[in-house]
């Protein structure tokens, strides 16, 4: 049975709590949707709901960092990471300071709750901040390993956590370090590189052009900051071209960082699967990654545009 990435997000902050006592978690009232409900029940003293006030928890969280805790806050990343923006800036990130931010209901699969709720631009803000280090975990296994991996590193990290339901596509033995890529498939006329909700349709469309006679590999993109240039740069020179596929803007997001190093490599062919430029709108998750192209089709038959 699958779970939802932010019940696994949940329960993996409760194992880290057991493990390490340092470990606070502050919530903006939103512990039952973001799941750290699942930590207050075992240690409710280390958890802290600072209430609809998201800046003023970031600026708390910078306070237990530089008294030698390490807080993991939680809120929806459209609030995380857009409104309190600027004291992620220059609270956490200016001075390097030991925050983790465990953002739900990121992307399009939100779903019913529309645009307005539905953070595109997410990657695109944190990405651009000095010191942060970026995780998409794609299933439930591999978002207790990004919980487990952010409280190892010395500074801020962010944890894109999603709201649907989801099977494991990796497995406990998957290994997970952060800024450097797992390739899930071999192949030498297209790389796909994907994160997130979108590894399963990336490995949907391999399938497909496999059955067409592409040899398609496939990378889980799991960090996208630092970006893992090498495989990127590899990929290039042993496949013909490359796609990403991301449930997020294409301004800004794994594409754009995809883009940035292959810029200038010669005979780079390269397109993007995501939001292109868009809001979203209320609908059903599936409903909503089929009209903005978030597609197994669309991922195969950008390829096969990039290999004709």
């Amino acid at each position: 049975m699958g779970k939802s990435l932010r019940v696994a997000y949940g329960e993996a902050l409760a194992k880290l709590g057991e493990k390490n006592d340092k470990v606070v978690v502050l919530d903006a009232d939103l512990a039952h949707a973001t799941q750290t409900c699942l930590f207050k029940e075992k240690f409710p003293e280390r958890h802290f709901n600072m209430g609809i006030a998201e800046a003023n928890m970031t600026c708390a969280a910078a306070g237990f960092a530089h008294t030698g805790f390490i807080p993991f806050i939680s809120t929806f990343a459209l609030f995380g990471a857009g409104r309190a923006f600027e004291q992620v800036r220059n609270s956490i990130c200016y001075t390097n300071c030991n925050v983790k931010f465990g953002f739900s209901h990121s992307g399009l699969s939100v779903g019913e709750d529309g645009g307005s709720h539905q953070s595109i631009e997410d990657i695109a803000l944190m990405r651009s901040l000095p010191h942060m280090t970026i995780l998409v975990p794609c299933d439930p296994a591999e978002t207790e390993k990004a919980v487990m991996a952010a409280a190892e590193i010395d500074g801020p990290v962010y944890i894109r956590v999603a709201r649907p339901v989801c099977e494991d596509v990796t497995t406990e033995d998957t290994p997970f370090v952060p800024g450097k890529a797992n390739v899930m498939k071999e192949g030498s006329d297209v790389c796909l590189i994907s994160c997130g909700l979108m590894i399963p349709k990336a490995l949907e469309a391999a399938k497909a052009l496999e059955a067409e006679g592409i040899s398609t590999a496939v990378v889980n993109m799991h960090t996208i900051k630092p970006i893992d240039k090498d495989i990127i740069l590899k990929m290039n020179k042993t496949c013909k071209a490359i796609v990403t596929a991301e449930e997020h803007s294409v301004l800004g997001g794994l594409g754009s960082a995809v883009a940035e190093v292959l810029a200038g490599e010669n005979g780079a062919k390269f397109a993007m699967v995501g939001i292109q430029d868009k809001f979203g709108k209320s609908g059903k998750p599936e409903q909503l990654f089929a009209q903005y192209g978030l597609t197994a089709e669309n991922i195969a038959a950008k390829a096969k545009e990039l290999l004709k």
